[in-house]
């Protein structure tokens, strides 16, 4: 006989992967369900972490957990090795954590991949940075609001992304994006987002971020796109805006050469 019930329970996906770096490279790794870490061996520039969620996309009820903890004086890159897709969501949200952690005079830069959220999306998502004294960090943040190369258009949308770094048990930054349905039916106001359609958040954690501000600004010169650049005391802020991703990602990649010596991540397609 058929089931005609119409309690279907959906298969959610669970990941976490966590990894630890000291000055001389890996210290521990460990990973469960969908999330993997790689290390791929680089012979320039900082160490590399390339995480990677095998689900494919991140559903109404999924979880996903990376963490990363370097030890006194460990510097890393650490990014995505492709664009995260957020799908349409019947019921709750997917919740991503990432908590990353840096040493005595370490450093990192998180660089992931650009998030593209499908209409009907909700992410809540949750960066925490823990910074030791003398250390700092490099936070980029793009999302692509719909499908833009298939002409979607986003009429419902649930996301929460917060981004909180701590210096010394201390918060020294503190940022938020929340869009829903009602955000939506505005964002096309020139006050919020006018025509755009694709943006990032840049966050140079650091003494020496201020001095970087003239530099950064000169780089915002990218067609179609619109940047905006301030530095508060120990901090560099670029928040950029653009009507499609590719022109937002070669924008970043410029501001990159100016904010760190390294070269951008072998992963990304450039």
């Amino acid at each position: 006989m058929l089931d005609t019930s119409t309690d279907t329970r959906m298969q959610r996906s669970r990941g976490a992967a966590k990894v630890r770096l000291g000055p001389r490279g890996l210290v521990d790794l460990a990973q469960s369900g969908s999330a993997k870490a790689m290390l791929p061996r680089v012979t320039a520039g900082r160490p590399e972490i390339v995480f990677l969620n095998t689900a494919g996309g991140l559903a109404s009820g999924d979880r996903l957990d990376y963490r990363i903890e370097l030890t006194a004086g460990a510097q890393a890159l650490a990014t995505t090795q492709t664009a995260e897709r957020a799908y349409r969501a019947e019921g709750g949200p997917a919740r991503v954590t990432l908590h990353l952690q840096v040493g005595k005079g370490g450093w990192l830069d998180w660089l992931p991949q650009e998030t593209i959220l499908f209409n009907g999306a909700a992410l809540q998502r949750d960066t925490v940075v823990e910074l030791a004294t003398g250390a700092g960090c490099l936070l980029l943040e793009p999302i692509v609001l719909g499908r833009i190369a298939m002409g979607e258009d986003l009429r419902r949308l649930h996301l929460i992304d917060r981004r909180i770094v701590r210096q010394a048990g201390r918060v020294i930054h503190h940022d938020a994006l929340t869009l829903d349905d009602a955000a939506l039916s505005r964002l096309s106001h020139p006050s919020m987002l006018g025509n755009a359609r694709a943006m990032a958040t840049l966050a140079l954690i650091a003494p020496h971020a201020p001095d970087l501000l003239e530099p950064a600004r000169a780089a915002l010169d990218e067609p179609g796109v619109t940047g905006a650049a301030s530095a508060p005391p120990g901090r560099l802020i670029l928040r950029l805006l653009a009507a499609d991703g590719w022109p937002l990602r070669r924008q970043i990649n410029r501001l990159l050469r100016v904010l760190r010596p390294d070269p951008l991540p072998r992963i990304w397609q450039v």
